[in-house]
């Protein structure tokens, strides 16, 4: 069975150190968070290594069971469940109002990967109430969320969405599910839905599906997409669950990972619904759910990629196999451990360079997100929302692709035997594939990146990653120590502006030259994103060092890797870009 240690002293460090949390003493909870991080991380971590990990290869082999549109989950998933609901880890982040603990996000960004690392088929069911609970918080009426939100946030319901139909996937302005409109203020839906993550399941007492459908007077496309709440059991008025809704599991999807997670064939026969929010504004309702499912799929992504990295590691650490180039490394020994081997370890510091970048990104994405929500003045709340709705589409293409790239590599350290099944390799591989697909392709990721946020306002969102990197640059020109880090930084984030403009003017003469390019300027940016935060960490590894210079030490050898090894990508995607879309659009191909 692979293995899995939570990494507890990256996150620390970064909660402790990176985020700087006492810059924002006068964000309510902030101070309070950091005090409990510690525990609060220990007990997570004893849970995820311990309960959830040692199921992930059985809930992989053993898979779901349908019968009569039942579904059973693998033996001991609807026990770990149970003790992650009275563990209370689904109430961290959510108002006291409706039970939850109101904690900040960067505590729970860390449950997160841990659960994801360990587990990830067992972590998109609660993953998803997150997001479905986040869209009733700010788009439903006060008496849907009395009702629907406690027990959500208790974890005793959970929360799906349905949005993708047989002719509607991306393009949701094609979708067909009717709703009907009923004298006492309800809705029949009427649809069918496909690829709907957990949408029956045997672990939670009631399931509550968010559903995208069209009222009768609805106009076509996007424009007319209302959204629902239409649960698995009816509530009664004393809180009690009630007769069964109109609406089943047709089957199955059968898949190439996560196969503990059932992905279901919906059908909707006049099932019960109310509305959520204004009627044909259902789609920038759901938006709200699908911007946090992408957040959360990011770290899917890097959480399946860290557990592939240290089983990696531990295997390369103890595979002998040749003598190092310079001579036998343990000359008492048949041979050297492979980690001698320098194509070895490039394998295993691009690993280890995605990962810990992986983890800052999405820690700080989650700070800016609290900040977004709970700091006291407007304009910092407007100024880090701008961070998070510009780093959303990047985080999760990054975190995506750096996943599955990070498993395949793993795959790559245990040699023929990471494609055999029993070394657990492969299952990383096929779990983290999913990822850059559902919830927007990272295709659709990019689009969104050149075709909405780059050109928001005159670059608004720009400037809230291109000023605070010039700042940053600028405080450390005095210091020798950060040359080697903040140098190549300024070079390369000046490839990336000169890509910006590039994509704007040329993009404006024919989208298709934005279109062409932006998988790779998406690609660029994250380059030059993870750079910063390799030069951030780097800082603070060099005052920290003397307090833990194995870890630390291991910190700066890392980010050196980053910035000769890596950033220097952005280079060739700068080259591709600027080809513009003729090589792309040419006739002649197909």
């Amino acid at each position: 069975m692979p293995n899995y240690t939570a990494p507890l002293k990256d996150f620390q460090f970064l909660i402790d150190h990176f985020l700087e949390i006492e810059k924002h003493a006068d964000v309510p909870g902030f101070t309070e968070a950091k005090e409990l991080a510690p525990a609060l991380l220990e007990e997570s971590a004893k849970f995820c290594q311990q309960v959830l990990n040692p199921l992930n290869a059985v809930g992989d082999k053993q898979g779901l069971k349908f019968d009569k549109g039942t579904v059973t989950t693998p033996d001991g998933f609807r026990q770990a469940y149970t003790q992650y609901v009275e563990g209370g880890w689904p109430t961290l982040t959510w108002p006291t109002e409706f039970g939850g603990q109101d904690l900040p996000e960067f505590l729970n960004m860390p449950m997160l990967e841990m659960v994801c690392s360990s587990n990830l088929s067992f972590g998109l069911t609660p993953g998803l109430t997150h997001g479905a609970i986040h869209a009733i918080l700010l788009h439903a009426n006060e008496e849907i969320k009395k009702t629907y939100l406690p027990n959500m946030i208790a974890g005793k319901w959970s929360g799906v969405m349905c949005l993708t139909e047989p002719v509607a996937g991306t393009d949701l302005g094609l979708l067909k599910t009717r709703a009907e409109p009923q004298a006492d203020g309800s809705f029949k839906i009427t649809g069918n839905k496909i690829f709907i993550s957990a949408g029956e399941q045997d672990q939670t007492e009631n399931i509550i599906h968010l559903v995208l459908a069209r009222l009768p007077d609805a106009p076509k496309g996007t424009k007319g997409i209302s959204l629902f709440i239409v649960p698995k059991f009816m509530v009664d008025a004393d809180g009690s669950l009630g007769a069964r809704n109109a609406f089943s599991c047709a089957g199955l999807e059968h898949k190439m990972g996560i196969h503990a997670s059932p992905t279901c064939v919906m059908n909707y026969d006049g099932a019960t619904g109310w509305l959520v929010g204004a009627p044909h504004r259902g789609l920038p309702a759901m938006f709200t759910m699908m911007n946090t499912a992408r957040l959360y799929v990011g770290v899917q992504g890097l959480g399946v990629g860290e557990a592939a990295f240290q089983n990696a590691l531990a295997y390369a650490k103890e595979r002998p196999q040749g003598r190092a180039l310079k001579g036998a490394k343990f000359p008492d020994k048949p041979a050297d451990p492979i980690t001698v081997h320098p194509d070895v370890r490039r394998m295993l510091y691009t690993m280890k360079a995605f990962t810990e970048g992986a983890r800052a990104l999405a820690m700080l994405t989650a700070l800016k997100s609290d900040i977004a929500h709970r700091h006291p003045d407007k304009a910092v709340r407007e100024e880090a929302d701008d961070f998070v709705q510009l780093v959303t589409p990047i985080l999760k293409s990054a975190l995506t692709d750096g996943g599955f790239e990070t498993a395949s590599t793993a795959m790559q350290c245990f040699g023929g035997y990471g494609y055999i099944e029993e070394y657990g390799a492969s299952q990383y591989l096929r779990d983290a594939r999913i990822a850059m697909i559902y919830e927007g392709t990272n295709g659709v990721q990019a689009m969104d990146l050149v075709g909405r946020k780059l050109g928001f306002e005159v670059g608004r969102y720009l400037s809230r990653f291109f000023i605070p990197v010039d700042a940053f640059i600028a405080a450390e020109r005095e210091n020798p120590a950060m040359a080697e880090f903040t140098k190549p930084l300024k070079a390369h984030l000046k490839y990336l502006q000169q890509a910006t403009m590039w994509i704007g003017t040329m993009g404006m003469v024919d989208p298709n030259h934005a279109g062409a390019g932006a998988v790779e300027y998406q690609k660029m940016f994250s380059l030059v994103l993870f750079g910063y935060l390799w030069a951030m960490q780097a800082k603070h590894a060099l005052k920290l060092r003397d307090s833990d210079p194995e870890f630390y030490d291991a910190k700066l050898a890392t980010a050196r890797f980053y910035f000769a090894k890596i950033l220097p990508g952005t280079t060739s995607l700068f080259a591709s870009i600027t080809a513009g879309a003729g090589p792309v659009m040419a006739e002649a191909g197909f």
